[in-house]
């Protein structure tokens, strides 16, 4: 195996990380990602006999022909070095190494010669407006776990709540006579977002009917609750997905994601700004957005 990152490397990538968490509020998932990408370019690098922050353009250009090499690999069990990852890694670079240039640590950014790669649409494929009537009234009503997915399904199509969210909703976080969402998304932005009247009756009928069935003491404040009375995890969530999309027959490859891809996409059909949809999603950044509507 190569080396890891010197100890200078190691402190560079932590405090750059440090500054990303403070100035920008980058959630944990993020900082690790980044963390991750430096020290495998610092260990390439040191295999070179350089520093990660001497690098030159040259460098970093042999790192992504050797990542692409690397992953094609014959019968290496590697993942492809994807569009999407080559992007992360370019962003990744340019906020390292532009870092650096506003700490006066180095005269130069040599990211700033790097391409960006063209992304394909590697999205979950979005459903169809039917093909979500027919998601949304797969789980039977009857039934106090059919409340229950029938309340999931409503609200994360009505509100384009991410999965973590769904899952880790708090009934304070409810305002069932505004019908709206109070949430915490990702790096601490605050939003609120609006979750339409099919989603509010749902969401109450769950509360009223379906949710004591299931409740003990170690429930707490959690909205959707498991049948073992414990907060829903997005393993839960993903099967229930898969179990109700099956029954609906519907065809297309779904993530767990597929609802709030499918939220954005009708709003955009529907004529909603891209930035109000933005706002909506909690992304912090527009091109997010851009990428996950791409209508």
């Amino acid at each position: 195996g190569r080396p890891g990152p010197g100890p200078a490397d190691q402190a560079g990538i932590e405090r750059f990380t440090d500054m990303l968490w403070l100035e920008h509020g980058l959630a944990q998932n993020s900082l690790a990602a980044y963390r991750s990408d430096l020290a495998l370019l610092a260990r390439w690098l040191r295999g070179q006999g350089k520093g990660l922050d001497e690098a030159g353009v040259a460098e970093l250009k042999g790192y992504l022909a050797w990542r692409s090499a690397q992953a094609q690999q014959k019968g290496a069990l590697r993942k492809p070095f994807s569009a999407r990852s080559q992007a992360r890694f370019v962003t990744v670079c340019r906020r390292y190494y532009g870092w650096l240039v506003r700490e006066r640590l180095r005269g130069d950014d040599p990211s700033a010669h790097l391409e960006m790669p063209r992304l394909g649409r590697a999205l979950p494929k979005t459903l169809s407006m039917g093909d979500v009537d027919k998601l949304l009234t797969a789980p039977a009503a009857e039934q106090s776990l059919g409340l229950r997915d029938r309340a999931m399904l409503e609200l994360m199509y009505a509100s384009g709540l991410r999965v973590s969210e769904l899952v880790k909703l708090r009934r304070d976080e409810l305002n069932l006579e505004h019908g709206v969402v109070r949430l915490v998304g990702k790096g601490g932005r605050e939003r609120m977002v609006p979750m339409g009247e099919p989603a509010m009756e749902a969401v109450k009928l769950w509360l009223r009917q379906g949710r004591p069935e299931f409740a003990t003491a170690q429930s707490g404040d959690a909205v959707f609750l498991s049948r073992r009375g414990e907060a829903m995890t997005r393993q839960n969530f993903w099967m229930l997905i898969k179990r109700h999309a099956l029954a609906a027959g519907i065809p297309a490859k779904l993530s767990p994601h597929t609802l709030r891809h499918a939220f954005a996409t009708h709003l955009l059909e529907r004529g909603a700004d891209l930035r109000a949809v933005q706002t909506l999603l909690g992304h912090a950044d527009l091109s997010t957005t851009q990428i996950y509507t791409h209508v």
